[in-house]
């Protein structure tokens, strides 16, 4: 018999049918108010699951007593309690690593389109308020040959780095857990504690996973120490802000401006005080957003769930 395997969230139909060869699949194109009755249903009996965003804590694990594996089709995985994970000996993955070069994309256009404020010109050619020769008001910030500060020069900050260096000509700054020789030796990036990051460097990008340690991680402090013309980019997870202090600074003109892929709740709320300002360019979480790149993800993560089931260790556990 089969193994059964759930993949809750919409994915190519080649990768369904890697999953076919191997396994007795449901599949959901989404998890709402209509289907998540149904999945509950079927998860009674499931060896595996597969998707990306579900809340997979103790509460949804007793309803299923056969679970084997859990895989997201995303680098991230704060949704997933590890630890209960591991004490019920279920395998968790995820899909590091083929993601990098697309969000690298996404963070440095962010960051550009921040500096150059190309959003707010793009509406002025559009609203027909482009009459004459833009003022001073209206000029943005260089992007070359300025600081650029890393936190998390994990696989998409190094990615990132790569573009700052060979690109942009811009001295890095990064930090993160544990050194990373391979930026230090290809990009010049130099190591340091945070709170110097924050003080020397033009541009600051967050890139650190959400774990309890860096949920908050930059607040009002951190923002104080930022230089008033330092622009802030957020590509990780929107609670490794402090969305309220980020208002404040943004506001009161702590630091220049802003660009954000992430948020604390998501979908953004269209009243939220962020969406309000000028000085902040927004988008909704498409870091990786592209067709190739979310086939990759999705594949990445079948083959985990397939070589889970089939008793092999994935090629992304997570430990």
């Amino acid at each position: 018999m089969k193994p059964k395997a759930i993949v809750y969230k919409k994915v190519d139909s080649k990768v369904l049918e890697f999953i076919q060869l191997t396994c007795d699949v449901v599949s959901f194109d989404k998890l709402d108010s209509e289907t998540y009755p149904t999945f509950l249903k079927e998860l009674k009996d499931a060896h595996g699951i597969l998707g990306s965003g579900l809340k997979v804590n103790k509460e949804l694990l007793d309803q299923a007593p056969q679970l084997k594996i859990v895989c997201n089709t995303s680098v991230g995985y704060d949704n997933l309690d590890i630890e209960e994970l591991s004490a019920r000996g279920i395998m968790a993955t995820n899909t590091p690593d083929v993601l990098n070069d697309t969000v690298a994309d996404t963070i440095f256009g962010l960051l550009l389109a921040t500096a150059r404020r190309i959003p707010e010109m793009d509406q002025l050619v559009k609203n027909g308020q482009w009459k004459s020769m833009i003022g001073e008001e209206f000029y943005g910030v260089d992007v070359h040959h300025k600081t650029l500060g890393i936190i998390g020069m994990g696989g998409v900050g190094n990615a990132i780095a790569k573009r700052a260096h060979f690109g942009f000509d811009m001295p890095i700054f990064y930090h993160n857990r544990s050194r990373n020789e391979h930026a230090e030796f290809e990009y010049g990036a130099t190591y340091c504690s945070l709170d110097e990051l924050l003080q020397k460097s033009d541009y600051v990008c967050l890139m650190t996973p959400l774990t309890p340690a860096t949920e908050n991680l930059i607040g009002k402090r951190e923002f104080e120490l930022m230089k008033n013309t330092a622009i802030f980019i957020n590509g990780s997870r929107g609670k490794t802000v402090d969305e309220v202090a980020l208002v404040d600074a943004l506001k009161t003109g702590e630091i220049l401006a802003a660009g954000l892929d992430v948020f604390v709740q998501e979908p953004v709320q269209p009243d939220h005080s962020l969406l309000a300002l000028k000085n902040v360019v927004t988008l909704p979480h498409i870091g990786s957003a592209v067709y190739e790149t979310r086939m990759k993800m999705a594949m990445l993560g079948a083959r985990n769930l397939v070589a889970g089931l089939l008793g092999e260790v994935p090629p992304n556990l997570i430990k």
